[in-house]
Order: C-alpha cells, then sequence, then structure tokens
C-alpha cells in the first residue's frame, strides 16, 4: 500500500546546517524507492499556524519508509536537519 512522508518544517535556527543538508541528501535519496510529490513549495494555509515549509514523499509501503528513515545513511545526514530547524515528520499509509 502506497504509503507517504510527511516534513512539516516548523522553524529554522541556522540555514547553513539545513543547506548542508540540503546538498548531501540528494544523491542519498537514489538509493531508495521514493518519489517526491511536493517540497518546499507555494503553500496556503487553511487552518492552524503556518510552517515555513512542507515535503510529502510517496514510498510503495511503510516498510520502504521506515527502511529509509532508519537507515545509516539517512540518520548521517539528518543530522544537520535536526540541529538546526524544527520539525514535524511522520509516516502515513494512503488509501
Amino acid at each position: 500500500m502506497a504509503t507517504y512522508v510527511i516534513y512539516i518544517r516548523e522553524q529554522t535556527h541556522d540555514q547553513k546546517e539545513l543547506d548542508i543538508y540540503a546538498n548531501s541528501v540528494g544523491t542519498m535519496l537514489e538509493k531508495f524507492p521514493m518519489q517526491f510529490l511536493a517540497a518546499n513549495g507555494r503553500l496556503e494555509v487553511l487552518e492552524g499556524p503556518a510552517p515555513e515549509a512542507v515535503a510529502i514523499a510517496k514510498f510503495p509501503a511503510i516498510d520502504a519508509a521506515l527502511a529509509w528513515y532508519r537507515s545509516p545513511d539517512y540518520q548521517a545526514v539528518a543530522q544537520h536537519r535536526f540541529k538546526r530547524a524544527s520539525y514535524r515528520g511522520f509516516v502515513v499509509e494512503g488509501l
């Protein structure tokens, strides 16, 4: 069943660290069966507080999404994101 990983960036604390993340994550993502559906594009808030950015990635199954997130390669790169921005991230199965 298709699964979606959704990240909501609430606040950036250090743009340099996010730039390191952005420049490092691209080639690593090619190793996993994923497709980005949205990434930091224009957004219009319908309800609640406005986030800085939103990213949505599609995976073929929840196990594939969790394997990507938990992989040593991704966790090493994600440390830059963890250090310098506040995010909410979650995985949700599709219909």
